[in-house]
């Protein structure tokens, strides 16, 4: 027996050492990617620079005449876990960029310090793109989420650096020619953002992205996600059911916004509902209030938010204009056709005035399949004021975006409003892009892109149904200071994110 058990270990032991000597080694753990590059401002050309090269803590960097001295080189070390995180080391002195005192206030310092790998010393390498050159980057602060910038955005040598809000113009953006790629990838989605999403309002607040759509039924849903590629798996939550009297199904185009009321600011959430469940000719718009500033709610019922003197007809797709320090309602009913209309409001609840009619379907275009004009969005610029809204009959893939101008005077009369002549998004035949309309517009998470979003069919038979998906993509600005929309992309077309997530 002895003989035995001794023969059985030999043989485990040996059968252990061959498997060892077999099995290949574990893979080598990543190594942080590292690499060294001087920082030229976008603005000025100027360099980030250690004044002098010094090596005393606490040394304001500037933006300085490039060189070729040490006060410039500076070492990139990936942040471990991070694909686009660097602590930024100057090679004169051996410290690391730091954020004065872990400031997140506008204009505070940009120094050098101990190195101690603290938020305030680790920067979002977050990509920029500049016409004719490449490698062009904002220095975002993981602490403040700020930017790095020569002070009040100068073009000047040996301007000192501090943190400001990030953009991509005034010396926000820096060139880092020695940039290796450190593994870094810009984050891509793909379209749909939801499968079955008519009527899409989305809105970026405080680090997510919320989408509520139609539901139609007597749920209200809503979604998050951090980034705009997680809203496609992102859990609907309901967020209020609708009971008598505020309407008791069929729940249609959602839209909410932060507003002023008597508690402060709230988030009003206002849609389109019947008195009855499915019953087309009563339905209403109404209003709801959250308890605090969480997009998802609470919500309670506000108000009914009927016309005062024509409550005799359906109104739908409510929207809000902010304008010259009112508040005004914007819809669309029915008097044999169907035009946009605008109320004045005395809060974001109450109506303290009848309707006007905004704009009456006119143009070829925008009677196809039924007269049509409706799912009216405010778009503001640079002092300019636009209202992009849905024509023809969202039965047809010719529904599409057409485009009032604001041009002073009374907001309630439509002769203060200028229409475009011709649609300005539409659908694409080449792309697969059936009826896009009813859209919505939201910032990236830094502020310096405009997006829209939208819903659309991906064949010509499409209809009014919830198989329309929502779409979201990136559009610029003419330079008349209008919107440019460009043409509608087809579904699984690879398209960069938001400029910040």
């Amino acid at each position: 027996m002895t003989r035995s058990r001794s023969l059985s270990t030999l043989i485990a032991v040996l059968t252990m050492a061959v498997a060892f000597l077999v099995a290949p080694p574990p893979p080598p753990a990543a190594a942080a990617v590292t690499f060294t590059s001087t920082g030229v401002n976008q603005s000025g050309g100027n360099c980030l620079e250690v004044p002098g090269g010094s090596t005393t803590s606490g040394t304001q960097l500037r933006a300085g005449t490039c060189g070729s001295g040490a006060g410039q080189s500076f070492g990139f070390t990936q942040v471990a876990g991070t694909t686009d995180t660097y602590t930024i080391g100057a090679d004169a002195s051996g410290q690391c960029v730091d954020v004065h005192g872990a400031s997140t206030a506008d204009n505070a310092t940009i120094i050098q310090w101990s190195c101690h790998n603290g938020a305030n010393q680790q920067w979002r390498l977050v990509p920029v793109t500049v016409s004719g050159t490449d490698k062009t980057f904002n220095l975002v602060s993981v602490a403040s989420g700020k930017c790095v910038a020569p002070s009040g955005g100068s073009s000047a040598a040996d301007t000192g650096l501090v943190q400001l809000p990030c953009g991509t113009a005034n010396g926000r953006v820096w060139r880092l020619p020695g940039f290796t790629g450190g593994g870094m990838s810009p984050r891509t989605f793909t379209n749909p953002i939801s499968q079955r999403g008519p009527d899409p309002w989305l809105t970026y607040h405080d680090g997510y992205y919320y989408l509520a759509t139609t539901t139609w039924n007597s749920t209200i849903t809503m979604r998050k996600a951090s980034t705009l590629a997680g809203l496609a798996t992102a859990t609907d939550q309901v967020i209020f059911n609708l009971t008598r009297p505020n309407g008791a199904g069929t729940m249609w185009a959602p839209e909410f916004h932060l507003l002023d009321g008597p508690n402060g600011k709230r988030w009003y959430f206002y849609y389109t509902a019947g008195r009855e469940p499915y019953d087309l000719g009563t339905q209403r718009i109404h209003v709801l209030e959250s308890a605090g500033l969480d997009p998802m709610g609470p919500y309670s019922f506000k108000a009914d938010l009927l016309d005062p003197s024509q409550d005799n007809t359906w109104e739908l797709d409510p929207s809000i204009l902010q304008l010259n320090g009112k508040l005004y309602l914007l819809g669309t009913f029915y008097n044999g056709s169907q035009p946009m209309f605008i109320r004045p409001l005395s809060n974001p609840w109450t109506a303290s005035g009848t309707r006007r009619v905004l704009s009456t379907p006119t143009y070829s275009w925008e009677t196809v399949g039924g007269a049509v004009n409706e799912g009216a969005e405010v778009l503001q610029r640079g002092g300019k004021t636009f209202i992009i809204y849905s024509a023809s009959h969202c039965s047809t893939p010719d529904y599409k975006l057409g485009m009032l101008t604001y041009n002073g005077g009374d907001p309630l009369s439509s002769s203060s409003w200028v229409k475009s002549p011709n649609p300005v998004f539409q659908r694409s035949n080449a792309n697969g892009v059936y009826g896009p309309g009813h859209n919505g517009f939201f910032k990236s998470p830094d502020g310096t892109e405009d997006w829209m979003v939208y819903h659309a069919n991906s064949s010509a038979g499409g209809g009014c149904d919830m198989n329309r998906s929502t779409r979201a993509q990136k559009f610029t600005w003419n330079a008349d200071g209008t919107p440019n929309f460009g043409t509608p992309v087809a579904l699984g077309t690879p398209l960069t994110s938001p400029s910040g997530e």
